[in-house]
């Protein structure tokens, strides 16, 4: 055993440091095998791609080897709670276990950080809808002269959606960079420095993946230097690739523009007069534009927008009223930095729009719009690879997407292994990828392909619980095929006895956001609280139903990661029907359509080990520690009834199975 192996293990083993000096910390066999695993992959340089069954703990596993090794580490999580949890509260307790001195930097993107000119230019112009809203912003104002990290989460109470948030932060096209009054008070600057002397940077995939893409949007400087990537829900990592990889636009962005164009100007003297009137024009230009859209689907490929002649000719327009802002912004862009700023982005904007209508003028040297921390859903805003890095457009797709009250327009590239791979061999650094949900039906071929991983090291470490024991896997009979009539009425009343045995105290997890109105119109007057997702922000929700103790809690896709309910509160997880990926999804489609043209499966090669690893998210809801209980309803019957219903089963962890509710009653003692 290599000495970084065999000393990780003994910090972590029978009478080690952890065990010594972390109260409840318990020696684990799987955990020793994956951080001896991980340890050879950073001594030898390698990359190793590992899957950790929950209960494992792959965070201490790769936490110790990282901090013994003293090598310079990038620590990448999947969402910005998981990076503040591992930085606040794991880092500490393990390297206050090993003794070790390393300093360690929590870097975000801009967008979570307090703009102090954006702060003093927003409350010059008040734009609040409500008096709640004008309390908030007061807040931040308190706020802001105490912080000493201007980091945005410190303020709890502000919910992660609120649109003050734009008003009050910066993003890289409204950065004046260093003619800003307040860049040696900067606190993007700090936190950068800070990350630059740090020995560990703990970050999330989205600023992972926006340096990848553009080495610009918050620590260029420091990844040269790095010698190991710690890569944490790695399953996550091709789907957000493919969003930085490519580029986009969208209503928000322009509106923001729009705004910032009159704040600007009120402070130019002579600039407002000559600036109002093409604001106004686009303004009322993209209200056209959004109106048109409202009869197009919500989600389809470029070519089914511009299919519509209105939708068509209210693209056309928006090139006009852009192209009329920039040429009134020309001569005034000199006048203050604020306006120059707004210059650019127009001009920015303006190309990204022609390059999505398909213009070939359009893809000569542009400034590049980047914002680097975006929820997955909302992807308004996102950076694009330079344009002088070789790129095939034909393996690209063009698509729309229609929220509410706006709309985004993407650019996204089919296989992003290419660039990954590019990124990784350049760095000649060690990298491990790690997360529960990896593998396949035991392989790890479908996420080794997506990553560009040619022949990495692979581990695949099983949950260390005692499943047969711990759980129960009930497929109820009868169900009809999910697609037919009467699916979710017959899905209801095969769940209430399961609700009744375990006393509320559940997950379902549905496929549609209309199945789950359904069902909850359906449980209405059920005997148990009921937490439906969109009522309350997810945290709220999942709040809310740990202190009911016998709440049902009702979510969608988002809610079957991320979740982590230990105890008695979480005793049930239904799963209504298989998650396959929507079928509206246009990149989706066009993957498929791309491994139909190159002689694969589509259905083989990528929709059904997709829905594997969703499947495996969910079910991981179910026991998050030694001493949980809990049941597992898989409703879809194609479980049974299809040959593909094994590749399903396979992967998932050994349940003992009954398709008897009696047996479910039983278990919870009923």
């Amino acid at each position: 055993m290599a000495q970084l192996s065999q000393a990780s293990c003994e910090a972590l083993g029978e009478g080690g440091a952890l065990a010594q000096r972390l109260e409840n910390f318990v020696p684990r066999q799987a955990q020793l095998a994956l951080t001896g695993a991980i340890a050879d992959a950073l001594d030898a340089r390698e990359t190793l791609l590992a899957e950790a069954g929950t209960g494992t703990g792959k965070t201490y596993a790769y936490l110790v080897p990282v901090l013994l090794s003293g090598l310079k580490a990038i620590l990448s999580t999947g969402t910005r709670a998981l990076q503040d949890q591992l930085f606040h509260r794991d880092l500490p307790r393990v390297r206050a276990a090993l003794g070790v001195g390393h300093s360690a930097a929590l870097l975000k993107g801009r967008a979570n950080y307090l703009c102090r000119y954006r702060l003093a230019q927003a409350r010059g112009e008040p734009r609040f809808v409500s008096r709640e809203q004008a309390d908030q912003f007061q807040r931040i104002v308190v706020w802001s002269g105490r912080t000493r990290y201007g980091d945005m989460a410190e303020l709890e109470s502000l919910p992660e959606d609120s649109p003050l948030l734009p008003m009050v932060t910066s993003t890289v096209d409204n950065c004046l960079g260093t003619e800003c009054p307040f860049w040696d008070d900067c606190f993007v600057v700090q936190a950068r420095q800070r990350a630059q002397a740090a020995d560990v940077v703990v970050v999330n995939h989205h600023l992972l993946l926006a340096d990848l893409a553009l080495k610009q949007e918050g620590f260029g400087e420091i990844l040269p230097g790095a010698q190991a990537f710690v890569i944490d829900e790695a399953h996550q990592l091709p789907e957000l690739a493919a969003n930085f990889f490519g580029e986009g636009f969208g209503l928000r962005p322009l509106q923001e523009l729009l705004r910032d164009v009159l704040v600007e100007a009120r402070q130019a003297p002579g600039a407002l007069a000559p600036l109002q009137p093409p604001v106004a024009t686009a303004e009322q230009t993209l209200r056209e534009l959004r109106a048109a859209m409202e009869f197009l689907p919500p989600r389809g490929t470029r070519e089914r927008a511009l299919g519509s002649a209105p939708v068509r000719e209210g693209f056309d327009a928006l090139v006009v009223a852009l192209e009329d802002l920039a040429r009134a912004l020309a001569p005034l862009a000199d006048t203050t930095p604020g306006l120059d700023a707004c210059n650019a982005r127009c001009r920015d904007i303006e190309g990204r729009l022609l390059r999505w209508l398909g213009d070939p003028s359009a893809n000569g040297p542009q400034a590049l719009l980047r914002h680097a921390d975006v929820p997955p859903a909302d992807l308004d805003d996102l950076p694009l690879a330079p344009d002088d890095a070789p790129h095939d457009a034909s393996t690209d797709v063009f698509w729309y997407e229609l929220t509410p009250r706006g709309f985004r327009c993407q650019r996204t590239p089919l296989d992003v292994s290419g660039p990954l791979r590019q990124h990784r061999e350049a760095s000649h650094a060690a990298w491990v990828f790690t997360s529960a949900t990896l593998t396949v039906g035991g392989g790890f071929d479908h996420i080794a392909q997506r990553l560009g991983l040619d022949d990495p090291h692979t581990l695949l470490q099983p949950s260390p619980f005692d499943w047969p024991r711990q759980a129960l896997c009930y497929q109820p009979p009868g169900l009809p095929d999910p697609n037919a009539r009467g699916y979710g009425t017959a899905l209801v009343a095969a769940l209430l006895p399961v609700l009744h045995a375990s006393d509320g105290r559940a997950f379902l997890l549905f496929a549609s956001h209309r199945a789950l109105r359904e069902a909850a119109e359906a449980l209405r007057d059920a005997p148990w609280p009921l937490f439906v997702q969109g009522q309350a922000p997810r945290a709220t929700l999942l709040q809310r139903f740990r202190e009911s103790g016998n709440g049902v809690l009702l979510g969608s896709a988002s809610f079957r990661e991320g979740v982590d309910v230990v105890g008695e509160a979480l005793s049930v997880v239904a799963i209504d029907k298989l998650p396959f990926a929507a079928p509206d999804d246009p990149v989706f489609e066009a993957r498929l359509e791309a491994i139909r043209n190159a002689g694969g499966n589509p259905f083989r090669d990528e929709q059904l080990p997709q829905a594997v690893i969703a499947l495996k998210q969910g079910v991981g809801r179910l026991i998050r520690s030694e001493t949980d209980r809990g049941v597992l309803v898989l409703c879809d019957p194609r479980l049974s009834g299809k040959a593909y219903g094994r590749v399903f089963m396979q992967s998932l962890p050994p349940f003992a199975r009954t398709r008897e509710v009696a047996d479910v009653a039983a278990f919870f003692g009923k």
